[in-house]
């Protein structure tokens, strides 16, 4: 039988940090929550759009010419290619990431293998 996912409570098991677990696959695509209460990375992902969806908290997305904030019910979709890191305004925030499956992440220090 088809079961549903409980977000909540997988958000409300996640103490401290990052965690960042995938939830569901939609055909060739991964649904990720992520608890987080510093921020990741910079990074892109050469190969993948990367959708966030926050369902608690704010969640600010920078990129090398501003930034975006994002609060609960907000979405916003990033351009494969496009470097970016997120953090949370606030103590932490709850995000729902969609990606394609197995989509290559590239961190700031490894982008000048892009060139």
């Amino acid at each position: 039988m088809i079961q549903p996912v409980d977000l909540t409570a997988i958000a409300n098991a996640a103490r401290d940090g990052y965690m960042n677990r995938v939830v569901a696959s939609v055909n060739d695509h991964d649904i990720h929550i992520s608890v987080m209460d510093a921020p990741y990375a910079w990074h892109i992902h050469p190969d993948s759009d990367e959708t966030f969806i926050v369902l608690e908290g704010t969640l600010v997305i920078d990129f090398d010419d501003g930034a975006a904030e994002l609060r609960a019910g907000h979405m916003l979709t990033i351009p494969a290619g496009v470097r970016h890191r997120t953090r949370p305004n606030g103590a932490r925030s709850v995000n729902l990431t969609v990606e394609k499956r197995h989509a290559t992440t590239v961190f700031s220090h490894d982008t000048e293998a892009l060139k």
